[in-house]
């Protein structure tokens, strides 16, 4: 672990920082000693861009204490614990519980995925952790492998990272039209824009437990276009692994929350399973506690989403599937219909969706913050394709969700290289980025990020500060050892771009983890149209001749709504 800019430093008197644990989207993690106690914990410290305005930076700290006072009023033992909130220099910290032990993601990753009893007793745990939550009024959101973490020697799991939950009543604080979460983790309703409630947590549960127990989500594709294809409309098709908790998972994957099993419903299904090792069947006829206020409360939602038959139950799925019958069984498709008429809804309800349906500011958003592709205006002419994602089923050629790739022409901007699409962007700008990456957003910076989350292309438009491109390069390389570990061979030189002045940054160091590896970052700042805009690729040493090409073609590409 790094111990850059932490071992000199005590907040509040008591808190000395020692070894950064990690880093997100809203600051960085560090182990500490509370040297009045004399005991371990965990400090989340807000690190706030110096290009963001007193009001953008006002809403993170108070975005911040919010999960603090989230957090605390949560009391569980598979919820983390908070100690203290100070404030310091205007700057928030939260002292919570240190857990010695990565996430369930790092477990996955490096060990493979779990046996289905060791999957059933964490999805028991985190279930603790939601019925507590829930009758607290929170919902947390972005349940994900990387926000479970595994307490070493106990495997007691922690659910953490409340940062984006909602409290019912509560006014959130984040961006207009913007939808957070992890794509293959969020039910159906968010995606549609639909009201929801605490059974959007369970479905995200439910993909969770498919992910422990084969390694991944079953929504996974390559890209955001496919992933919300198959988490709104593919047949879902569990694999042979999840053969054992196949009534679970069915009843929490079932697209209707009005017919998804709740919380006392799969504690029953996965305790019977960890007793006896076999999962009952969820009972004939069914009905989640309080169904009927789910229906009144998503009066407004699209209808006619995919998932079981009308006239069916959870319970009309068998209990027990070989692996041979399970590729053979998808969720059953609704009789009676034809599948041209929901294939359409469902078109509606993704571009519902895609068109701004949500509230956040986190890692993922759809429309005013989406990855889509329309062609730029332009009075030029131009050359447009539509791709649709594969779809796992066949014979039926239902229409999925398209996406627009537009190849430029005839404006005197290069061609987009094969391999490439050009992303219209929702903060103003556009770029080529390769095809399978997938945009995410950590303000105040936008990210399209490679299908393995080792190369991240990141573009960040601030106001001009003083002193220009080389004063604000050459003051973000001075911070270089603070913020990104073992930082050498670092260098900043004056160069233009498209005849405007600019700088450029380049530097090799250690990533935030040992397991990330030696990375190298090229960044590009200029001025143009009355913004700053900071280009900049960051990928593994070893992948140091990529980055460099997608590095290239992103500034190559690069233009400003209403400009070049």
């Amino acid at each position: 672990m790094a111990t850059d800019g932490g071992s000199s430093r005590v907040i509040a008197g008591r808190y000395r920082l020692c070894a950064r644990l990690g880093r997100g989207g809203m600051g960085i993690v560090w182990r500490a000693v509370d040297e009045v106690l004399g005991r371990e914990v965990a400090v989340k410290e807000l690190r706030l861009d110096e290009t963001l305005s007193a009001d953008e930076a006002r809403q993170l700290r108070e975005r911040m204490l919010r999960e603090a006072r989230i957090v605390a009023g949560v009391r569980h033992p598979h919820v983390i614990v908070v100690h203290d909130v100070v404030v310091e220099d205007e700057q928030p910290y939260i002292v919570m519980e240190v857990i010695d032990g990565g996430s369930l993601a790092d477990r996955l990753a490096s060990q493979g995925p779990v046996s289905p009893a060791q999957a059933a007793r964490l999805c028991l745990s985190l279930l603790g952790a939601l019925r507590a939550a829930h009758a607290r009024g929170v919902l947390h959101r972005d349940i994900k492998p990387g926000n479970v973490l595994l307490e070493a020697g106990t495997d007691r799991a922690v659910l953490t990272d409340f940062g984006i939950a909602q409290v019912a009543g509560a006014t959130t604080l984040t961006e207009y039209g913007a939808f957070v979460g992890s794509p293959e983790y969020t039910a159906p309703e968010r995606m549609a824009g639909g009201q929801t409630g605490p059974e959007s947590d369970l479905w995200s549960l439910g993909v969770l437990l498919c992910a422990a127990v084969t390694g991944e989500s079953p929504f996974h594709r390559d890209s955001l276009g496919g992933v919300l294809h198959a988490v709104v409309m593919d047949e879902i098709r569990p694999p042979s692994a999840v053969a054992p908790l196949l009534p679970a998972v069915h009843g929490l994957l079932e697209r209707s929350p009005e017919r998804r099993i709740d919380a006392v419903e799969a504690e029953r299904l996965l305790s019977a399973y960890v007793t006896t090792g076999t999962m009952p069947p969820v009972p004939a006829g069914y009905t989640p506690a309080h169904a009927d206020v789910r229906v009144a409360e998503r009066a407004a939602m699209p209808v006619d989403m995919p998932g079981f038959p009308a006239d069916a139950t959870p319970s009309s799925v068998p209990s027990a599937t070989s692996a041979a019958a399970l590729s053979e069984a998808p969720v059953p498709r609704e009789p009676g219909r034809r599948r041209s008429r929901r294939s359409a809804l469902i078109a509606v309800a993704l571009v519902v969706a895609v068109a701004g349906a949500g509230a956040g500011a986190a890692a993922f958003l759809l429309d005013r913050g989406q990855d889509h592709d329309d062609p730029p205006a332009s009075s030029a002419p131009e050359t447009t394709h539509t791709t649709e994602p594969p779809s796992e089923t066949s014979g039926d050629p239902s229409p999925g969700p398209t996406v627009t790739v537009t190849e430029p022409g005839g404006d005197g901007r290069p061609k987009v290289p094969a391999g490439y699409r050009i992303a219209q962007d929702a903060e103003g700008f556009s770029l080529a980025v390769p095809r399978a990456y997938v945009r995410e957003r950590q303000a105040p910076r936008v990210f399209y990020v490679s299908a393995d989350d080792k190369v991240r292309i990141g573009i960040k438009s601030t106001k001009p500060v003083p002193g220009g491109p080389m004063a604000a390069m050459r003051s973000a390389a001075a911070k270089g050892p603070d913020n990104n570990p073992g930082y050498r061979d670092g260098r900043v030189t004056e160069t233009t771009h498209n005849g405007r002045t600019a700088a450029l940054w380049e530097f090799t160091w250690d990533g935030f983890t040992e397991k990330e590896g030696a990375r190298h970052t090229l960044d590009l700042t200029w001025e143009e149209g009355g913004r700053m805009y900071d280009v900049w690729v960051s990928a593994p040493l070893a992948r140091k001749g990529e980055a460099k090409r997608h590095f290239d073609t992103a500034l190559d590409t690069f233009g400003v709504r209403g400009g070049r």
